[in-house]
């Protein structure tokens, strides 16, 4: 296995450990072919803006994909498009919810999807997300999921019913046991199940779910099939473009945690149903960003999009947030923790971020002495056993705010670091911190330059407070301290001279 970054100072035999949704329970990751990872993650559905609730997501299984990258895996990381069969009410009625954004705003389904998806585009490339291997679409792979469904009518597994498919969910669960992602039990399923809607008549039982669905003649997105004119069900397309790239047997398939019942649960029973085992060896699931303790979702109407975030063009924030400040947000979370949204919480991400920026960029301001009084022998390692423990950001992070401090105490000339070590913390922090988490500086190079010059100029005038010192001239020495504090740095006068940091 050749490794990612050649100079990096670990193992191949390093160990990563993460929580499958499936068993419960924490697991050494293992993939299914050597040096080689398979990772497939639901992408939007692409009728709107990005919100919050998407970014967490993307951002969790980035982290995921840069972590198996830099341990010297080769990942293939497909995440779909959804531009078809995602119905209004995430049941088997309803309209189509690209269909019906079309339908209201006169356009062709695919202006819908083309215009939102490239906004999609937009606000993850702001967030640092990486593109994944491959992005396919479920309506360019219409083929797929039509043979995903004689499969399974091959098997025994579904029925048809005036021109649609239903999956025979009673019958799969005489075979297999339909409910053991999520935990549910089938008469569970069946009590909960809504019989009142449109369509329901067609099933044999409520609980069985489109697989191919008739379209009405006012339904725009259709597709023929042996079966009818219409379109597939939503749960088909992760199961056949998943199969499609990433074969019949792939390592990891990730998600927000509200897709763990009905679609990934609709999943498995599909990949059973079709080929007479399981697909997916580990299921990751983040868990949801909430507002007041409720999900955050288009549905639900109480999201905030990601431009508003970044433009503070919405009534429930105080200021515009930056990308990097949203993306440090997320991952001062464990991705299996909820998140509640308040300005409060952004603003101490943001103020946190700050911090860590700027003790990267006073690493640059040091001057590496003979010996070190700081000790950096274990930072590396700390941070490995935090991220091969389950991904654990908050802690890597609560790391490099140690390291932070260790620098603060270097500049404030209260503890001496070598050149070996300053260099270890340099490529520490570039690795946790940029590679890793992902983060990246926000300055431009223009605003990267001008900040430079800033630093020369509070340095040139500490120098002539240093003069006016020297001369006894308190006043001017006061008043350049003054002045600089009142602008946002914070001046410490040490038996070496002063030193300064900006307080942002």
């Amino acid at each position: 296995m050749q490794k990612i970054y050649e100079n990096q100072s670990f193992t191949m035999e390093r160990r990563l450990y993460i929580y499958n949704t499936l068993s419960r329970r924490k697991e050494l990751f293992t993939p299914l072919h050597e040096g080689h990872v398979g990772m497939y993650v639901c992408g939007p559905t692409v009728y709107g803006d990005a919100h919050l609730g998407h970014a967490r997501p993307a951002i969790t299984f980035d982290i995921v994909f840069r972590y198996l990258q830099h341990l010297g895996y080769k990942v293939r990381y497909v995440r779909n498009i959804t531009d078809v069969g995602h119905l209004e009410h995430d049941a088997d009625e309803g309209e189509d919810k690209i269909a019906k954004k079309a339908r209201l705003e006169q356009l062709e389904p695919m202006e819908v999807v083309q215009y939102y998806e490239n906004r999609y585009h937009k606000a993850m490339e702001a967030l640092n997300v990486l593109p994944p291997s491959i992005e396919p679409h479920a309506s360019g792979h219409i083929i797929e999921q039509i043979q995903l469904v004689k499969d399974i009518l091959a098997n025994g597994y579904a029925y048809e019913s005036e021109g649609s498919i239903y999956f025979d969910v009673p019958k799969y669960n005489e075979d297999h046991r339909y409910g053991k992602l999520s935990g549910r039990n089938l008469q569970d399923v069946i009590n909960t199940s809504r019989d009142n809607l449109d369509g329901q008549q067609e099933k044999h039982n409520p609980v069985d779910f489109a697989l191919w669905k008739k379209a009405q003649p006012e339904h725009i997105m259709r597709w023929p099939s042996p079966w009818s004119d219409g379109f597939p069900g939503w749960h088909c397309e992760c199961t056949a473009m998943g199969k499609k790239y990433l074969g019949s047997h792939f390592d990891i398939h990730g998600g927000g945690m509200d897709l763990v019942f009905p679609h990934h649960e609709c999943e498995i029973a599909q990949a059973v149903a079709s080929q007479g085992d399981d697909m997916v060896h580990y299921w990751m699931h983040n868990n949801m960003i909430t507002i007041n303790g409720q999900k955050m979702g288009k549905s639900l109407g109480n999201f905030i999009t990601l431009d508003e975030f970044f433009s503070g063009n919405n009534k429930a924030l105080p200021q515009p947030y930056s990308p990097m400040t949203i993306r440090f947000f997320i991952l001062m979370a464990h991705y299996r923790s909820t998140v509640d949204f308040s300005n409060d919480a952004l603003q101490a991400a943001e103020k946190g971020m700050q911090r860590l920026m700027e003790g990267w960029n006073n690493l640059g301001r040091i001057t590496p002495s003979e010996a070190s009084t700081i000790d950096v022998s274990n930072l590396r390692e700390q941070c490995y056993e935090a991220m091969s423990d389950d991904l654990n950001t908050p802690i890597v992070i609560s790391h490099l705010f140690d390291a932070c401090r260790q620098i603060n105490q270097v500049l404030d000339k209260k503890a001496t670091v070598s050149a070996d070590d300053l260099q270890e913390l340099t490529d520490v922090f570039r690795t946790f911190l940029f590679d890793i988490l992902g983060m990246r500086e926000e300055s431009t190079d223009g605003n990267a330059a001008r900040e430079e010059a800033y630093g020369k100029v509070v340095d040139m005038l500490l120098e002539q407070r240093a003069i006016a010192k020297a001369n006894k001239d308190w006043a001017t020495s006061d008043k350049i301290r003054d002045e600089l504090t009142a602008l946002g740095f914070e001046i410490k006068d040490t038996k070496d001279g002063a030193t300064w940091k900006l307080n942002r």
